[in-house]
């Protein structure tokens, strides 16, 4: 893409296979207190969504829930961390795309996942070395949809935001993206749930295929 100096990329769905667990973490979070938590209902609430939004629709669909956030986070990472440590949940090609394109520009990380998590996947996947900063749910207000996680990302980067480039795997992320007025990569893996994705720049399905010169 032309005149590029900096790239944001997501983390859970397109730097680690994330999502898929933590949909399923939610699900037998929720399901062991209530009577039922369908694999639907939990995929509706968490895929594609910041923790912040996912946080506020539990507490306010089930009362019985309210707790600081951080507690409900740290309720369900057990269910997650069992999930996760059974699988390699890193995808390499999005992972080694990062680490190239850090060789030659700013690069950062812009998530709806708690700063705590995001730390440690960056630690598991060995890039803090290539990261200008990166961003968690909550450095701002409101989540994806909303424009807030790149608009700070550009004033962090000290660019305009039209010189930057947003790796991105949902419909809400990639409508941030553009709302921030970036351009916006997409990835869409086999087996996801279908979104729309007619406002992204660019679709891959694989982020490797990836080159700067793609528009």
């Amino acid at each position: 893409m032309q005149n590029t100096h900096a790239y944001c990329f997501d983390l859970d769905g397109t730097l680690i296979d994330s999502e898929v667990i933590w949909v399923e973490a939610v699900r037998e979070y929720l399901a062991e207190r209530l009577e039922t938590f369908s694999h639907a209902e939990a995929q509706a609430l968490v895929y594609g969504r910041s923790w912040q939004d996912i946080y506020q629709d539990i507490v306010r669909k089930h009362p019985q829930f309210t707790m600081p956030i951080a507690s409900m986070e740290a309720a369900i990472a057990p269910h997650y961390q069992r999930m996760a440590a059974q699988r390699d949940i890193r995808i390499p090609t999005s992972i080694a795309l990062l680490q190239r394109l850090a060789e030659t520009h700013p690069v950062c990380i812009v998530s709806g996942s708690s700063r705590k998590t995001v730390g440690e996947a960056i630690e598991m996947m060995g890039i803090g070395a290539c990261l200008r900063f990166y961003l968690g749910a909550d450095d701002y207000a409101p989540g994806k949809p909303a424009p807030a996680c790149y608009r700070l990302a550009a004033d962090k980067l000290g660019l305009a935001p039209a010189s930057c480039v947003v790796f991105e795997d949902s419909n809400a992320g990639a409508r941030a993206a553009k709302a921030a007025g970036m351009q916006c990569v997409v990835l869409v893996r086999p087996g996801r749930p279908s979104q729309d994705f007619s406002m992204a720049d660019l679709v891959l399905e694989d982020l490797g295929d990836y080159r700067p010169s793609a528009a």
